[in-house]
């Protein structure tokens, strides 16, 4: 630890168990159900690619998210904009990705800039819904910071929607989940939503 102590470090989540022996026989089982069986050059180690790519995008990033007092009693919002993220898709198991803008009101603590992408990652990371990953990162920046308010919004496009069914590409799929004050005070909620409505 630095000047942080150890009671303020808390926890997210555990990562999966993922066994890549076991992910690869079924990737190779699937591809040849699909009619393209696991032979010549190019297909001879696509199972292995598969299952580490699902891998890497399935586990969790480890990192401590720890908090600072809030010394100087700094009481308005802090934004972190245009926050890139990916996950995927658990029904389809194709990914989505955007951005994501998140905000919060300290109390008595504050997080490091950095730690507020870090924690969308996190939760990023893994068979995904877009509304339950909204409502992920704010629950626990609400819960853990001890913030008076929290907003997050999120804008992403979906693969299983733009190359599959409708195919329609370029569309962006927006959520929201306001906590405290952002969502119960007019004046902090709309000037949260402002904020991220400007962003490009």
């Amino acid at each position: 630890m630095t000047a942080e102590t150890a009671e303020n470090v808390v926890p997210l989540r555990t990562a999966p168990r993922i066994d890549l022996a076991r992910a690869e026989l079924a990737v190779a089982e699937l591809l040849a159900a699909l009619g393209y069986p696991v032979e010549g050059e190019h297909r001879a180690k696509t199972p292995q690619r598969v299952a580490s790519a699902f891998a890497e995008m399935l586990t969790p990033s480890a990192f401590l998210p720890t908090t600072f007092g809030n010394d100087e009693g700094y009481d308005e919002l802090v934004v972190a904009r245009e926050v890139p993220f990916r996950s995927l898709c658990e029904h389809h198991l194709l990914p989505f990705y955007g951005y994501a803008h998140v905000g919060y009101m300290p109390g008595g603590r504050i997080v490091g800039l950095s730690k507020l992408a870090r924690v969308v990652e996190h939760f990023a990371a893994g068979l995904q819904v877009q509304e339950r990953l909204t409502q992920q990162v704010a629950d626990w920046l609400h819960a853990h910071l001890g913030a008076r308010g929290v907003g997050v919004v999120l804008e992403a496009e979906h693969l299983c929607m733009s190359l599959r069914g409708v195919r329609a590409r370029g569309s962006r799929t927006v959520t929201s989940a306001l906590r405290g004050e952002v969502r119960t005070d007019a004046r902090s909620r709309g000037e949260f939503l402002a904020l991220t409505r400007h962003a490009q």
